[in-house]
């Protein structure tokens, strides 16, 4: 393998274009995102996913991981950059950057691709608004054995800087889906299993409803909970009891606290 590029200089035309993908418009745009860390690459690597590009500090230690990266980057016919820590600084917009960076192509799942059988649960969300919540979402999916995760309506970007880092590397694990409202609801239609949601007004507690193998878990936006049309899709409704003074939950703790309920009762 040849030596990689060596790239000195803050006003690079690829270190622009590499730190433009912390806006949503230029990941669209690029179908690109950016990991930050030797540990997501590799567990990039794992899943089977090679950087469409391998930024590497100059004060980058070597390590196994690290020779691997390189070298599946560069069969996968990516690229391979040496970069000063200031490039790193300027990429990553923090003082202490991560000294290995890839860029990646983003994937999602067609709707109709889905197979509901091939796992006893997976998660929908509506307009989930926090990125750190739906990268946690997804990690707690990976972790919970959940088939994916679907994203209704106008939700955060899952491939935003924020998103992908609250995913500790199950961004590359978990398979992740966008879809409208309409055809979430007329694809929901044919789902063989149980379509859980939690509500307030819900007489069942979590952990003595009867799921169906398989579960959606139907989680709403941070702040107003799910929409009616989406409420009236869930044939069977719960509730987390809250025991103290707090009237409710962080979104990405419930949507946990539902995928190990609903994973451990199948």
């Amino acid at each position: 393998m040849s030596e990689p590029r060596l790239i000195t200089s803050l006003t690079n035309d690829t270190v622009k274009a590499v730190r433009a993908l912390h806006m949503r418009k230029e990941r669209e745009a690029t179908g690109q995102f950016l990991a930050e860390g030797l540990k997501f690459i590799g567990e990039a690597l794992d899943q089977g996913r090679a950087p469409k590009m391998l930024l590497v500090g100059l004060e980058a230690r070597a390590h196994p991981l690290l020779e691997r990266a390189k070298a599946e980057t560069v069969r996968a016919g990516g690229e391979v950059l040496t970069v000063t820590h200031p490039i790193l600084e300027k990429i990553s917009r923090k003082e202490n950057p991560q000294t290995v960076l890839g860029v990646f192509e983003q994937t999602f799942a067609p709707l109709d691709s889905l197979k509901p059988e091939a796992a006893p649960c997976w998660i929908a969300l509506e307009q989930v608004r926090d990125p750190g919540n739906l990268g946690t979402i997804i990690r707690t999916a990976d972790s919970a054995g959940c088939g994916g995760v679907i994203l209704i309506g106008d939700c955060v970007d899952p491939f935003s800087v924020e998103a992908v880092r609250a995913t500790m590397g199950s961004v590359f694990a978990v398979s992740v889906t966008r879809t409208t409202p309409d055809t979430f609801l007329a694809w929901r239609e044919g789902w063989p299993g149980s379509v859980v949601g939690t509500r307030l007004d819900a007489t069942v507690g979590y952990r003595e409803a009867a799921y169906a193998n398989p579960s959606l878990i139907l989680m709403g936006n941070e702040q107003a909970g799910l929409t009616d049309q989406l409420a009236q899709a869930c044939d069977v409704a719960v509730k987390i009891p809250m025991r103290g003074r707090a009237d409710s939950l962080n979104l990405a703790v419930a949507t946990g606290i539902m995928a190990y309920a609903v994973t451990d009762s199948l």
